[in-house]
């Protein structure tokens, strides 16, 4: 079968599902989308890579690059390989240099560890036809807020916003840090318009 390659549009929150993120993946070559539910933790650890956040500690996919890292396996590729009663599968491709092999994955938790090891994602046709949804390729393309604001920021100056980010990279509530950093991009694109 032929490898489709996606790349990562977006995650927003879910509205269907409580405490669950929307990862949006898009056709590389194509307009399809296709919508990947996450829990929360893994949203913040693709949130966090995609961002180019330095958290004060490592997370679990971190800590899980350098320990394979130091026996000199990397990750090739990830493939969403399966879609079953809703539910996505994946395989990760690794290799150590001389060996290559299969490694069962959540989908959240190999997508997360891509972004880690800087390899591609793909998926077959047989499940973008099941379950991508088509793009209006008329349409702007509209870019995706990472998370549902939960607090109002519109009284505070950019530099107050700086600090509350800085804080909450300190303290580790990288869903809130997301927040900051887009109000804070959202402003800085207000004045240079």
């Amino acid at each position: 079968m032929n490898k489709i390659e996606l790349k990562i549009f977006g995650l927003s929150y879910s509205h269907a599902q409580s405490s669950a993120y929307a990862l949006i993946l898009d056709e590389k070559n194509g307009h399809r989308r296709l919508p990947i539910i996450v829990g929360g933790l893994e949203a913040q650890a693709i949130a966090i890579e995609v961002e180019k956040m330095k958290p004060a500690r490592p997370l679990t996919h971190d800590l899980f690059k350098t320990l394979a890292l130091a026996y000199n396996i990397t990750i090739k590729e990830v493939i969403i390989n399966k879609f079953h009663e809703g539910i996505f599968y994946s395989v990760l491709m690794c290799s150590d240099g001389i060996d290559d092999i299969q490694i069962d994955s959540r989908t959240s938790d190999a997508v997360a560890l891509a972004l880690r090891f800087n390899c591609p994602i793909y998926t077959y046709e047989n499940i973008l036809a099941v379950a991508g949804v088509m793009m209006d390729i008329d349409s702007d393309k509209k870019t995706m807020e990472p998370f549902e604001d939960k607090t109002s920021t519109s009284n505070l100056s950019i530099d107050e916003l700086k600090q509350l980010l800085q804080k909450a990279i300190e303290n580790e509530d990288y869903e809130g840090a997301s927040l900051l950093r887009d109000e804070i991009n959202k402003r800085q694109e207000g004045f240079t318009s």
